[in-house]
């Protein structure tokens, strides 16, 4: 469990100071569900609904939502919830029927995308693309080894939680998985780009001295895990020629930075000018109805849809499609891809404003609604205090959480049609808490 895990979640039945009724309620989920789960905060927070950015308390009060990007266009969106109940009380079944919703959702979908990635295959979750994804690379490049960020997160099913360090080592990384550090300046001080991309074509290295043949390269481009590191703008495009170079594919991962939260893209791959031999797609792409892809080049899937069948009981169902084109139809027609940009900017200068009279304020990385924020003592990262402020905003009704391998960064990811006032509160509410910490 890393430092942040621990910090984060550690509450106990009987901690923090719970109401009778919410003590009960937590006492009762431990023994219900067992010691795996891990609640949020050291005190816990009940909610009972959303709606938009807030989500609310059985006691009617709001908490402002700065993480969630699962509900990205806003909690319990009207259009979303319509389109899901309209389908599901017409037709619920699964791809193995003729059925125009899902043609028209993966055509909308696929228009979005660069056009060598012209075909889009349905899961439930981020986590089963990634799995679908690391089986189809094996059968396009012969290969097994697999390239991920030192602090990744890729999914939960066995051979995603191999390949994502950032849950626990406990059961990563598998014997075909090969971390290379993120890419910050910290860790490439010579230059990104070059340095990822060195990293790589090591990585390769270290696997042929095994025996092992590359597979693939998978990044979440916002390196959300890791800290955040969006920029420099271009940097992953000699990373994914180096794989290549090498026998192996790149896979973008897109469910935390896809849907337009980076603001000046659609997805965030498209942010380094590069074309990925696939993009796996989750979280947001339903609003919280479980929806997830894998958008992939023709070639990539040939051997194995030569040699294999693939179906998925839920994924692409027809009530899926139903929701995921109403999340496309809210994006563009409230224009969230731009609010994204617009607002991301402001909360991003904002941050830095503060900086100048916080000493504890350090880097603020961004893209659009995406922001790592470090959090300082003395001149270097804390990630007890950055814990304690995620602590103190969740006392003030305001929810965020904290990311990077020791969680000394404040990790901002709102839903998208989070406002400048939204913004305002957040800050207002931090000027006046770091002096407390």
């Amino acid at each position: 469990m890393t430092r942040q895990t621990a910090m984060l979640n550690a509450y106990t039945p009987g901690a923090g100071h719970l109401s009778p009724e919410d003590a009960a309620l937590a006492a009762r989920r431990a023994a219900a569900l067992g010691p795996a789960y891990r609640l949020f905060y050291e005190t816990p927070v009940h909610l009972v609904r959303g709606e938009g950015v807030h989500l609310y308390d059985p006691d009617g009060n709001a908490y402002l939502d700065t993480y969630n990007n699962v509900a990205s266009v806003g909690h319990c969106h009207p259009r979303v919830v319509a389109a899901m109940a309209a389908q599901a009380g017409t037709l619920a079944t699964h791809t193995r029927y003729l059925h125009d919703g899902i043609l028209a959702y993966a055509e909308r979908l696929l228009a979005l995308f660069p056009p060598e990635l012209s075909h889009v295959m349905f899961t439930c979750t981020g986590s089963e693309a990634n799995d679908l994804a690391l089986r189809i690379a094996r059968a396009a490049t012969g290969g097994t080894g697999i390239i991920v960020t030192d602090n990744a997160y890729h999914g939960v099913t066995l051979a995603t939680a191999e390949m994502s360090m950032s849950i626990g080592a406990a059961v990563a990384p598998g014997p075909t998985v090969f971390p290379v550090p993120a890419p910050s300046a910290a860790n490439y001080p010579k230059g990104i780009a070059a340095g990822f991309a060195q990293a790589v074509s090591d990585a390769c290295d270290r696997m042929a001295a095994q025996g092992i043949r590359p597979a693939l390269l998978i990044v979440d481009t916002i390196f959300s895990s890791d800290g955040v590191f969006p920029d420099p703008e271009g940097f992953l495009e000699p990373a994914a020629d180096a794989i290549r170079a090498r026998g192996g594919l790149f896979l973008a991962d897109e469910v935390q930075p896809g849907f337009g939260r980076t603001g000046s893209q659609f997805w965030g791959f498209q942010r380094h000018g590069l074309i990925p031999d696939m993009v796996s797609m989750g979280k947001p792409m339903g609003n919280g109805y479980p929806l997830a892809g894998l958008a992939l080049r023709p070639d990539t899937i040939a051997e194995f849809g030569q040699k294999a069948r693939y179906f998925n009981t839920f994924g692409g169902n027809a009530v899926a499609a139903a929701v995921g084109m109403a999340v496309l139809d809210v994006i563009r027609d409230e224009g969230l891809q731009q609010n994204a940009a617009t607002v991301g900017h402001a909360f991003t200068q904002g941050l830095r404003t503060l900086a100048q009279r916080h000493e504890s304020l350090g880097e603020t990385r961004s893209a659009g609604l995406f922001i790592g924020q470090t959090i300082l003592t003395d001149g270097q990262p804390d990630p007890a205090r950055t814990a304690r402020l995620v602590n103190a905003l969740r006392e003030n009704r305001i929810l965020v959480s904290s990311t990077g391998p020791q969680g000394d960064s404040l990790k901002i990811r709102p839903p998208l049609p989070f406002s400048l006032a939204n913004v305002d509160q957040f800050l207002t509410t931090l000027d006046r808490l770091l002096p407390t910490l």
